[in-house]
């Protein structure tokens, strides 16, 4: 492929995510967007809405889930403590909660991130939690400047490129668009503590199908690798070697153990450091057990005595066989 043939790939890649960035958003994620203006002002840089309350179109039920952007973590913590384990384990989640035109309250689940974290961890961030998100689809609900937007843009096409480069080297040796994106998404979910059963990647390839295609079009053109062209639909060949199939699996057993315990650490700061850190967890946790927890008031008057023997108990379900 010649570089102007790269360059032009570049671009529709980049057209393609612009268009899904930009697509109208509901009312309750206007509702959302005000209260959290409300609450937390010009800390605010951006806010972009992804998960699965997008794919499902449905916010009133679950969590909706939000990424909140700011400049500095100082400008939306108020503890040095908060700061500092922000910005040494980005990002922060913490539950918001806000009322909608009918009277109905919408949940959503917010990560605080810096902006500048935001296009490092697109880029260059070794763990896939970043990039496995945003390479799929996004909405951008708000923007302070048209700078930031930007910013966002190239960072998602960056996350984009990232998940296609990291994975394809493990794909079969012949391989269509639902197929690559279930076997990727596979490997960004192992590296995780995720409650969805192994079925939910091939229902997130089935659910973003005219997207995914485009998307891995454009970025097998850009590294490179080829396809033919079948009746229904392109198939792809992996022109990778053994060895770079090797090397990559093995980064991936590295990002997975590496992975799964960063979200236990990221999960117990929130007890201590986020307003509301506690619920989190408790929803986080029930939510990988299927069950309400036990005791969850004490937990919440005492999550540091009483966090540690759950917190445990998830990392050994989770490395279990």
């Amino acid at each position: 492929m010649t570089q102007t043939e790269s360059d032009l790939a570049l671009v529709e890649l980049k057209k393609q995510v612009i268009r899904e960035l930009a697509r109208p958003i509901n009312k309750d994620l206007h509702t959302l967007k005000h209260a959290l203006l409300a609450e937390f002002g010009s800390a605010i840089s951006a806010i972009l809405f992804y998960g699965s309350c997008l794919r499902t179109r449905n916010t009133g039920e679950g969590l909706v889930d939000l990424y909140i952007l700011v400049d500095q973590y100082r400008d939306i913590h108020p503890s040095k403590v908060s700061q500092w384990a922000s910005a040494l384990l980005p990002p922060t989640v913490f539950l918001f909660k806000a009322i909608n035109a009918t009277g109905n309250e919408i949940r959503a689940k917010c990560a605080i991130l810096s902006l500048d974290d935001f296009e490092r961890g697109n880029r260059s961030w070794f763990q896939s939690y970043l990039w496995a998100r945003f390479a799929q689809p996004s909405r951008l609900v708000f923007s302070r400047t048209p700078m930031t937007g930007l910013r966002i843009e190239d960072a998602v096409c960056h996350a984009v490129r990232r998940l296609i480069s990291e994975t394809i080297a493990l794909q079969p040796a012949m391989f269509n668009n639902e197929t690559f994106w279930t076997r990727a998404l596979t490997f960004t979910y192992g590296t995780e503590l995720r409650p969805e059963n192994s079925e939910r990647p091939a229902l997130i390839a089935r659910q973003n199908h005219d997207y995914f295609s485009g998307l891995l079009e454009a970025s097998c053109r850009v590294l490179g690798a080829g396809y033919v062209g079948a009746q229904d639909e392109k198939l792809y060949i992996n022109h990778t070697s053994p060895e770079q199939q090797r090397r990559q699996a093995m980064t991936w057993r590295v990002r997975r153990i590496q992975g799964q315990a960063l979200n236990v650490l990221r999960l117990t700061r929130s007890l201590f450091t986020v307003k509301g850190g506690v619920d989190y967890a408790i929803w986080k946790l029930e939510r990988h057990w299927g069950k309400p927890i036990e005791h969850a008031d004490r937990l919440r008057r005492y999550p540091l005595i009483f966090c540690w023997p759950l917190l445990w108990q998830l990392l050994k379900k989770r490395r279990a066989p």
